[in-house]
């Protein structure tokens, strides 16, 4: 078969203006639900697009960690590839694509970095192994095998066998506050609904978009 074969009909349902909720977030939530409630494989995860200072574009999958009126949050390294882009070119662009019931979500907005309070609650939070991976990777970096990795990673469970792991100074979070955010709803015959939110000030505006 051809790649230019596969394709498939999208049979779920359409999505209409009366369908959505006046608040984009709430939207977003609603949806999430619908997709942790299907069973979905990470349904948290989306792709996160940055660009470096010469105009590439690089994109990776994040878990998403919190979500409400303020924006959407994820943590990392802050000395990774993503962070240095996002220090360099605050705005950000995250993706969710639920394939199986044939939506997407793709957000637009500008990143902030969290405080240190904000770090320490969730870092408190993670089970002891990832908390122990974040400070044993220094993300983006390169190594020369992945034994140096699991080295790094056992001298430190060693280390802190018995006491608390301190938050690292190099990881932390950022929040997306949104600007845009564009609800996607497949359709038969490829004629999809989509419905994009802007923000105008502090109100949101609804357009329908062509597929």
């Amino acid at each position: 078969m051809e790649l230019e074969d596969i394709r498939r009909e999208y049979t779920k349902g359409g999505l209409r203006r009366k369908d959505l909720l006046a608040d984009p977030i709430a939207q977003f939530d609603f949806w999430l639900k619908q997709a942790i409630d299907a069973g979905l494989t990470d349904p948290t995860a989306m792709t996160v697009a940055t660009v470096d200072e010469s105009g590439q574009p690089f994109q990776r999958i994040v878990l998403l960690k919190d979500v409400d009126q303020n924006g959407f949050i994820f943590y990392t390294n802050l000395g990774s590839r993503k962070a240095q882009q996002i220090e360099a070119n605050s705005k950000v662009s995250l993706h969710f694509p639920w394939h199986p019931l044939e939506r997407q979500v793709h957000i637009t907005g500008v990143a902030e970095k969290l405080s240190a309070v904000e770090n320490m609650k969730y870092f408190s939070s993670r089970p002891k192994a990832s908390q122990l991976a974040a400070i044993a990777s220094k993300q983006s970096s390169r190594i020369s095998a992945r034994g140096v990795l699991e080295g790094k990673f056992l001298e430190l469970k060693k280390k802190f066998e018995q006491g608390e792991i301190p938050v690292p100074s190099f990881w932390g979070g950022f929040r997306i506050k949104p600007q845009s955010i564009e609800f996607w709803q497949g359709g038969e015959h490829r004629l999809h609904d989509r419905f994009l939110f802007s923000k105008d000030a502090e109100e949101w505006h609804i357009d329908r978009l062509a597929p």
